[in-house]
């Protein structure tokens, strides 16, 4: 599966093989230096790489090359964990470090933007979901058809900023990786943050620890200079959808959906 690309970038194989549900990765060296292999099979994923170049390195890991099926990335070296700071005391910090990083996301370029995915195509699955499962559900999915219906500040998006989705590239600081294809309202890329690390390992909670929610909301609401309620309504729709794509699985991960958008339900309820 690799070799092809080993031979036609000139990569020399550095470690095992990583597989994840829609991707596997070699890490590789290229003329020396460290780099990152990535066949995805996932066409979210692919088209992601488009925006990656786009991004040309500010924010990002750099592409250095891409073709429909692989990506090959800078390789993250450093050693800190945005998932291992919220679970030991730093959540303030991760949580700014995630603002930061779609900040940079977030920021206009001089060249033309990429043909992407419209939010609002994204979130074609919730309002099915909400019509089968009901609930809390049926709210995500009218708040989500309102915020749709008149966004703002619209920018290419990350679509799945998460505490493993920023890493250490040591001296280059924090950088995203694994984007999506998407153009929307900013105050999507940020609604991520509220359910995870608990998404990526469920058995060490973090974001559903008693009080987390409230002061996450105040840290992300400053450090993104978000409108509280326009964020939490933002969290509610995040969360249905995320929960959409679970539920038929019968995913315990919808669980944690579905307690945060709970929890964003009674904040704008107050």
């Amino acid at each position: 599966m690799f070799d092809p690309y080993l031979l036609r970038w000139g990569l020399v194989p550095d470690g095992d093989p990583i597989t994840t549900p829609t991707a596997r990765l070699l890490p590789v060296l290229l003329s020396g230096e460290p780099a990152m292999l990535k066949l995805s099979h996932a066409e979210d994923e692919r088209l992601g790489g488009v925006l990656m170049e786009w991004w040309d390195g500010d924010g990002a890991a750099r592409v250095f090359a891409r073709d429909d099926a692989a990506l090959l990335l800078e390789r993250a070296m450093g050693s800190a964990s945005l998932a291992d700071m919220a679970r030991t005391g730093r959540d303030d910090e991760a949580c700014r470090i995630l603002c930061d990083a779609a900040a940079r996301s977030h920021a206009p370029r001089t060249k033309p933007l990429p043909e992407l995915t419209p939010l609002a195509h994204w979130f074609r699955q919730l309002e099915p979901a909400a019509a089968r499962h009901g609930g809390i559900l049926v709210r995500c999915a009218e708040t989500a058809r309102a915020l749709l219906s008149e966004p703002r500040e619209c920018r290419a998006l990350h679509g799945d900023l998460h505490h493993g989705n920023v890493l250490d590239f040591g001296a280059r600081g924090w950088l995203a990786i694994d984007p999506k294809h998407l153009v929307g309202e900013r105050s999507f890329d940020f609604a991520n943050i509220f359910t995870n690390p608990d998404l990526a390992d469920p058995t060490w909670p973090a974001a559903t620890e008693p009080g987390r929610f409230a002061r996450r909301l105040e840290v992300v609401a400053k450090a993104a200079k978000l409108e509280r309620e326009r964020l939490l309504r933002w969290i509610l729709a995040w969360t249905g959808l995320s929960a959409a794509w679970f539920l038929p699985d019968d995913d315990p991960m919808a669980a944690i959906d579905l307690r945060i958008a709970e929890l964003a339900a009674a904040e704008l309820d107050r």
